[in-house]
């Protein structure tokens, strides 16, 4: 009892010296603030239940909560006869209170400078100095609207660029703004989205990531003590001890986010885009935790086959899983909140929340997500997130469990009460009996819900009849008007008048002889609480199960070694673990093999075994842009940062006999972004992707592209338009990385204590790739057409001293075959395209052949992914144009590409040791006829013509199955869209 006082009496001083008010006051000052008891009351947290409890608020506080509370004298008591109460919910993503972001303003000029004023960032991508408190107005119909679907506070933040700021932590009652500011800086905000910003830089996600990681960076280096004044660094620093909350666009996003998280050691929250499912094993590794969005795609109309054809199975599947995510997390263990945003209408948030649970979602899980958690999050949790003394008294009232079906009374807001819907306190239904001058004892049924009755009077059964109540009134009219009846419910007794059809008033008398009893509905766990499979990728043509590495031995097959050996006929080929463990004929098992193990044999009697095939130049498995175009000299920015592991492409070229790829930057600017090798393992991320252990590359570029000649009018700002300005960026952007490897040079010789004391250099992601090719630790692939540029740019290496390793495209090689030699450049070539521009006149299709028959490591390439999936009958056309042998022509796209990435010593030929990256093929494989039956990467066999066949039945059952599903499915339907597929060439400048 001594506790429960001095709580009270500690509650008041606490409320007296918040509620002091700066203010003046128009009238008399009052500091009483009663006190309200909820009695009755089915209280609901996240890890009790407390029936028949009471509740006790003071002000915006609460004082109690429990099953026995002494309620003082003068509290106002509400017997709540059971409802339930929750903790109101907490949205950690809105721009609630603050202006409309901006539209990016359009200009068919490019800006290449910010615009804005000030000591500030020099990209207007970047503003962590704004603080969303600062701009943050009330919204009464935006809080209106959120409070009618539960939610108290929020976390608002402007909704623009990369480094976004600062969002402040705000109630949702109509008092004055500095009353709804509960934190000022709440988090801080990101994205890789650049948002408004007119500024061309960045254009690609690359661009935003090399954007965001320079920015940890320079941040870094201007906390040293930089002299000159920065206010955007000086607030994102500021901000790096608040909670650090990323938006992506889509799952893919997270592996992208958790490798900055790792490289600058931050603890992101993630807010999801509602597909999480498909990236689980890397969630799970990240450790996140995650704002979800309950925004649930539209079912499409399927309705019309044809246009139905316009769906993809990935767009199915996700239709299909997407309401599954928040209970997949959840039953891995993942924490997460949920958040309204991503509804156009706000009341959907409700539906999607009960279809959450419906499909797995446990309510626990569901209520911790909308309170405790998200106040955890932004470290509110002592202020909001739970029904506990000295919280804010934010809670909702609902008629029943409010993830079932229950209507929202009340939502109160730090002491507040703001009406939702307005209880019925007055139940009318019931069955009755009908007296007027007109009819006589008759009967009439009243049904629905106690807040929507429904009557029914059987003299109109075949009139559909419209029915209101409100308090104890009731009004019953037909949808013709020709019955209309208006009455007031009082003691079992409904009196009043109606009017007929002919206008005329009749007295009425209604009596009720029983009450309704309404049967109670049990909410059941639906049978698609069972979690749909998730391939991978969630795709056509993904693996249910992965496939795994096998003991393998091919026989008496004819094998294209492209080593000393030449083709071997009638000859086996063993693989294990990833590698060839042995090549001959009648390979004795038991020499090399324990017994125990199990072996799998293939007779390739009549078949071609080959290496896979390397495509040294290609596009495919990129996502949101190849070029960074914005600026000259781009090297900072990396493909690998945005490999699409889920690219059908991948799958088609395996088709062709495709293992290995070089992801290559496009050729917009002339010192582009460094490139990705990855071996084509779908069905795994991307990190799994990659090649460990392969050397650096970049791309370079020469000609038409880089000075923009076909970029329009408006595009004579960017230096440089023309080919001599073009050899000055290369000397400009080395002797600038000489320059800077010297400073740091300097600096890493200091002893200790002098560095202490001084000021290290500023690191420089651009100028540190220039000093690794300077430093023969990364390599240079260089898009190339015109020999005159082509010596241009070895001399301009030769003078700086580094090389270049390939010349790409190179369709003038053939004249200065002999300089590629003397400077050890390779050359990539094209098979036979030409004149498809200016600067490719000359071209010729022997070009591949005088190169390599000149001695420069020849290789041929796709630079288009559908021609990726036919790169043996490129290399067939040396054959034809010129008459190079078919092992040489085979070499110029296994071999010898091999040779140009320095992947030589690991794939490119059959061979003991090299890694089992091997293609079975049913004929020749330079013959057009030849087609890839099998094709093994790292002895794992990812496709296979009979089991494509297997894929393809799969996909049409999956694609039916859910359409059937899509069909009966009572949600509003949307119009199917055809997806363009994404191609990524040279010169695509759009993402």
């Amino acid at each position: 009892m001594i506790k429960r006082i001095f709580i009270i009496l500690l509650s008041v001083f606490y409320l007296s010296a918040f509620g002091q008010e700066t203010f003046p006051v128009n009238g008399v000052a009052t500091e009483f603030e009663p006190i309200y008891a909820f009695i009755n009351a089915h209280i609901v947290s996240s890890d009790k239940e407390i029936k028949n409890g009471i509740l006790l608020i003071q002000g915006n506080k609460i004082l109690e909560a429990d099953t026995v509370v002494q309620i003082p004298t003068g509290a106002i008591v509400k017997d709540l006869k059971g409802d339930y109460i929750y903790a109101s919910f907490i949205d950690l993503n809105t721009q609630y209170g603050l202006p409309k972001t901006a539209e990016r303003e359009h200009s068919n000029r490019p800006q290449y400078t910010s615009k804005k004023e000030g000591a500030f960032h020099w990209n207007q991508a970047i503003h962590p100095e704004i603080i969303a408190a600062n701009h943050f107005k009330n919204d009464r119909k935006k809080a209106i609207s959120l409070r009618s679907i539960g939610f108290g506070t929020v976390l608002s933040h402007q909704q623009d660029g990369i480094v976004r700021g600062t969002g402040g932590l705000v109630l949702l009652s109509e008092e004055k703004e500095h009353q709804n500011i509960l934190i000022k800086n709440a988090a801080a905000h990101y994205s890789f989205n650049k948002g408004s910003s007119s500024q061309r830089y960045p254009t690609s996600l690359m661009g935003s990531i090399a954007l965001l990681r320079q920015t940890y960076l320079d941040a870094e280096w201007y906390s040293q003590g930089v002299k000159d004044i920065n206010y955007s660094f000086e607030a994102f620093n500021s901000g790096q001890n608040l909670p650090q909350i990323f938006e992506v666009k889509d799952a893919f996003d997270i592996s992208r986010i958790y490798k900055i998280a790792d490289e600058f050691e931050v603890d992101y929250i993630i807010k999801g885009n509602g597909d999480e499912y498909k990236q689980l094993d890397i969630i799970k590794e990240t450790d996140f935790s995650f704002i979800l969005p309950l925004n649930f795609p539209k079912s499409y109309e399927v309705a019309n086959p044809e246009e139905a054809e316009n769906i993809t199975l990935e767009q199915l599947k996700h239709w299909e899983t997407a309401p599954y995510n928040p209970a997949i997390l959840a039953n891995n263990d993942i924490v997460f909140s949920l958040t309204s945003s991503g509804h156009k209408n706000t009341k959907d948030f409700l539906t999607h929340l009960r279809k959450a649970i419906k499909r797995g979602l446990s309510k626990k899980d569901a209520l911790a997500a909308l309170t405790i958690i998200p106040a955890q999050f932004v470290n509110a949790e002592n202020l909001i997130g739970s029904i506990e003394s000295d919280k804010f008294a934010n809670f909702i009232i609902c008629s029943k469990d409010i993830f079932e079906d229950g209507v929202i009374y009340e939502n109160w807001v730090a002491g507040k009460k703001y009406v939702v819907n307005k209880k019925q306190e007055i139940d009318i239904r019931g069955y009755y009996t009908l007296n007027s001058d007109e009819f006589e004892n008759e009967m009439v049924s009243i049904k629905g819900t106690k807040e929507k009755p429904k009557a029914i009077l059987f003299l109109l059964d075949s009139l559909p009849l419209k029915t209101s109540f409100s308090e104890n009134e009731i009004s019953v009219n037909t949808k013709e008007g020709n019955f209309r009846l208006a009455g007031t419910f009082s003691a079992r007794k409904i009196s009043g008048r109606y009017q007929d059809a002919d206008g005329i008033f009749h007295t009425f008398s209604m009596v009720r002889d029983s009450l309704f009893v309404e049967k109670k509905k049990e909410i059941t766990v639906e049978t698609d609480s069972i979690i749909p499979k998730i391939w991978m990728p969630n795709k056509s043509y993904g693996f249910i199960q992965k496939p795994t590495t096998e003991i393998i031995i091919f026989k008496n097959a004819t094998v294209w070694t492209n080593e000393s050996e030449g083709i071997l006929e009638n000859t086996d080929v063993v693989i294990k673990d990833g590698k060839i463990i042995a090549i001959g004929k009648e390979i004795d098992l038991s020499e090399i093999l324990d017994k125990e193990v199990t072996v799998k044999t293939i007779d390739a009697s009549s078949k071609h075994i080959t290496c896979g095939i390397i495509d040294e130049h290609s596009h495919i498995a990129i996502r949101r842009g190849v070029n960074e175009s914005s600026q000259a000299v781009t090297a900072e920015v990396r493909i690998g940062d945005v490999i699409n592991a889920n690219d059908i492409n991948i799958y088609r070229q395996l088709s062709g006999g495709v293992t290995t790829s070089q992801l290559l930057h496009g050729s917009a600017n002339p010192i582009g972004g460094q490139s990705a090798l990855i071996k084509l393992r779908w069905g795994s991320s991307a990190e799994e992707m990659k090649i460990d252990g392969a050397d650096g590359f970049i791309k370079f570029a020469l000609g038409e592209n880089v000075k923009q000649s076909n970029w329009g009018d408006f595009n004579k700002v960017r230096f440089p338009q023309t080919r001599m300005g073009v050899e000055q960026v290369f000397y400009d952007a080395f002797y600038r990385a000489r320059t800077y490897q010297l400073e740091w040079d300097l600096y890493n010789a200091m002893p200790s204590g002098m560095k202490r004391k001084s000021e290290s250099p500023r690191e420089d992601l651009e100028l540190n790739v220039l000093v690794e090719i300077l430093k023969s630790e990364r390599f240079v692939t260089c898009h190339s057409y015109v020999q005159s540029e082509i010596n241009m740019l070895m001399h301009v290496a030769d003078s700086m001293r580094f090389s270049i390793n390939t010349f790409t495209h190179i369709l003038e090689g053939y004249k200065i075959a002999d300089k590629l030699v003397k400077h050890g450049a390779g050359g990539s070539t094209f098979s036979d395209w030409w004149a498809y521009k200016f600067e490719v006149n000359d071209a010729i299709p022997y070009n591949a052949t005088l190169m390599n028959n000149a001695g420069v490591v020849t290789a041929i390439n796709s630079d288009d992914a559908e021609m990726g999936r036919r790169l043996n009958q490129e290399a067939a056309k040396a054959v034809k144009y010129g008459a190079t042998t078919e092992e040489d022509a085979w070499k110029m796209i296994t071999l010898n590409p091999a040779k140009l990435l320095h992947l030589e010593d690991r794939m490119g030929s059959i061979k003991v040791g090299k890694d089992a990256d091997i293609v079975i093929w049913s004929n020749n494989p330079l013959s057009v006829y030849a087609k890839a039956e099998q094709t093994y990467v790292d002895g794992i066999s990812l496709f296979d013509k009979d089991r494509d066949i297997q894929l393809r039945e799969q996909n049409l059952s999956e694609r039916m199955r859910i359409i059937k599903k899509m069909i009966s499915d009572k949600g509003k339907k949307k119009k199917p869209e055809k997806k363009e597929e994404k191609l990524y060439h040279c010169e695509t400048l759009e993402p």
